[in-house]
């Protein structure tokens, strides 16, 4: 048995500004399955500091600051799905908006009329290294977005560096989201996203891509249910290992919402089964 768990703390000193705080904790050293699946962390029973952030508007603008943050802390993906599975969640836009966390910044600029676009930088290097230079591992990215009435549009773009001189190789994705939002309440909204890139990292196999469809009623009984399937970061000529899942999330109360979800997830190593889970999520707000 494993367990992992996150605390986020939120506060605000002007009423336009978010100081944000995140602290995790986990029994294991290795992800399992399991705890991947739940972006779970690993920790060995201790309780770390996984993220500081500072986020504040700036001349009609909206701009942040992070350590151990994401690049596209501020990006807008046109997506209604909720599900809470790791390899699902960020519906299709697996690369191209980059979550590894670092030293990170970034800006956002609403142009009203639904019309949005936003920058994000972060650099995973070490210290000794620095931002910014010949030797770090840089990523760039950029993000814009359209938000109808019931439906949107998102393209998200980046350019990760190794910040290896003798190779400087460079990884580039594009990432195309949408969704709609039927007006009649007994059909689901629907999502999907669709990312392709090259991967400097391999010298045959450079081409990668991610796909993802996920739909999602939001007045089933008293929560929302939702299914999903799609595959992330499959390499060029190799054979897609999709995931299937559906969730059921309901309130408890007006603090505590619980979130069931079965997945399967296909594996295309020879002579190894498939992976098959029941997870349970609780998410408290107060």
């Amino acid at each position: 048995a494993t367990y992992g768990f996150q605390i986020d703390l939120n506060t605000s000193f002007t009423g336009e500004d978010s100081l944000d705080i995140s602290l995790d904790a986990g029994n294991t050293t290795t992800s399992t399955k399991s705890v991947e699946e739940f972006d779970g962390n690993a920790t060995v029973d201790r309780v770390e500091v996984d993220g500081v952030s500072y986020t504040f508007p700036l001349g009609g603008a909206t701009v942040f600051v992070a350590d151990n943050g994401d690049a596209s802390a501020l990006f807008t993906t046109a997506c209604t799905y909720g599900g809470p599975t790791n390899t699902l969640d960020d519906c299709g836009n697996v690369n191209a908006g980059p979550s590894s966390g670092a030293v990170a910044f970034g800006t956002s600029y609403d142009f009203g009329n639904g019309f949005a676009a936003a920058f994000g930088y972060q650099s995973n290097s070490a210290e000794s290294v620095g931002i910014m230079t010949e030797e770090s591992k840089d990523s760039y990215a950029l993000n814009g977005s359209y938000t109808g009435s019931n439906y949107g549009l998102s393209v998200t773009y980046s350019s990760q560096e190794d910040g290896v001189l003798s190779t400087s190789k460079e990884d580039t994705y594009t990432a195309f989201n949408a969704y709609y939002t039927p007006d009649s309440e007994n059909l689901p909204s629907v999502s999907v996203g669709y990312e392709m890139g090259d991967d400097a990292s391999k010298t045959t196999l450079d081409e990668v891509t991610s796909f993802f469809v996920g739909l999602q009623w939001d007045e089933v009984g008293p929560g929302s249910l939702g299914a999903a399937a799609g595959h992330s970061s499959t390499a060029e000529g190799t054979e897609e290992a999709y995931m299937y899942e559906v969730y059921y999330s309901y309130p408890v109360n007006d603090g505590m919402t619980i979130t069931p979800v079965v997945y399967t997830k296909e594996n295309i190593t020879a002579g190894v089964d498939d992976t098959t889970g029941f997870l349970v999520k609780t998410s408290f707000s107060f």
